[in-house]
């Protein structure tokens, strides 16, 4: 049967959420949430399968994205925010729960629902950012580093340096992709490779670098990676940026005291009771989860933990979309058979 992918748009007083959707509308909801700097469409090779196994497959453009609202203050991009965002949507749909994806920056948001609003939660599946109980910002992080690969006195702030290069110089960092959002699409959406393991990721230097790629250097213009995206993706990603620009984007690190104290608010639901799956990305050196200890605090936290390891970089829906839609519904199967073809609610 085929799924086709529909638009649709929900606007509340405090905000507009335009969201792709497929499936039968009273099928229990899977929601599928982006990272930095994406769009709905980043999970284009999950929603027709998440459809065919008789879910409603739904996939927001995050705050500051694509067709959703955009905001003048970095402020408004503060996790808090962003998960009322989702509870509307939520609220929208009709639904009390639904099962959760998030993948980079949309992982956070998705274990900050099952932190604040565990009742609204089937179960929740993340993608490379492991769960970070106190708040996913550097503090929480920058200690969990794998210092064999980077020792302290040469890189302090580890692979996480990035981060810190935009709370100091975030209009430096900002406009360094938003000059070019073609080129910076090309560049960022690229397939992973076993090469890299052990060796420092690029973020590692920004601020050493004094810039993504030297003081006032453009992006290089790669040509794209033909195995992530096809012209018309590389297309729609580049319109969507070059459209709202970065400011959205980029607050998403602007904030990492409010989302630490966000985090605190929840702290006696830092334990997540449900069902719980996550996917490592083998050569995501950014978000490196299998020699480090960052998924050590997820492992602590999660009663109901399943991990898997996809051989792929940080972009592993749209790489491996075959394997990630595997590993989902292997979970689903096995941990909520229930939900199936529009059994739950």
């Amino acid at each position: 049967m085929n799924h086709p992918i529909e638009q649709h748009v929900i606007k509340s007083v405090r905000h507009t959420t335009a969201y792709l959707a497929c499936g039968a509308a009273d099928a229990t909801p899977i929601i599928f949430v982006h990272g930095w700097p994406e769009l709905s469409i980043s999970w284009r090779h999950q929603l027709p399968v998440m459809a065919g196994l008789g879910f409603r497959a739904i996939a927001p453009d995050m705050r500051g994205y694509g067709r959703s609202s955009v905001y003048p203050r970095h402020e408004d991009y503060a996790q808090e925010e962003i998960v009322a965002d989702m509870i509307e949507l939520l609220d929208a749909l009709g639904a009390e729960k639904a099962v959760w994806v998030g993948h980079d920056w949309g992982a956070p948001v998705v274990w900050g629902i099952a932190q604040h609003h565990p009742d609204r939660c089937h179960a929740i599946a993340n993608l490379c950012v492991p769960y970070i109980p106190d708040g996913f910002a550097p503090a929480n992080i920058i200690p969990l580093a794998d210092r064999r690969v980077y020792p302290e006195a040469e890189h302090p702030a580890a692979q996480w340096d990035y981060m810190l290069y935009y709370l100091e110089n975030f209009e430096a960092a900002r406009q360094a992709f938003e000059a070019n959002p073609r080129a910076t699409v090309k560049l960022l959406f690229r397939a992973g490779s076993a090469a890299g393991k052990g060796q420092p990721s690029g973020t590692a230097g920004v601020r050493a670098r004094s810039g993504w790629f030297g003081p006032g250097q453009p992006v290089p213009d790669f040509p794209r990676d033909e195995t992530v995206l096809t012209q018309t993706d590389e297309d729609a990603y580049a319109e969507a940026l070059a459209r709202n620009g970065f400011f959205g984007p980029d607050s998403w690190y602007m904030n990492p005291d409010a989302n630490i104290a966000f985090a605190a608010k929840a702290k006696a639901h830092w334990r997540l009771p449900m069902p719980v799956l996550f996917l490592h990305g083998a050569y995501d050196y950014t978000c490196e989860t299998i020699d480090s200890a960052l998924a050590r605090p997820m492992r602590e936290h999660c009663a109901n933990l399943t991990e898997a390891v996809v051989p792929s970089g940080h972009w592993m829906a749209q790489e491996q979309p075959d394997r990630v839609n595997a590993e989902l519904a292997r979970w689903l199967a096995v941990q909520a058979p229930q939900l199936w073809l529009g059994a739950g609610t």
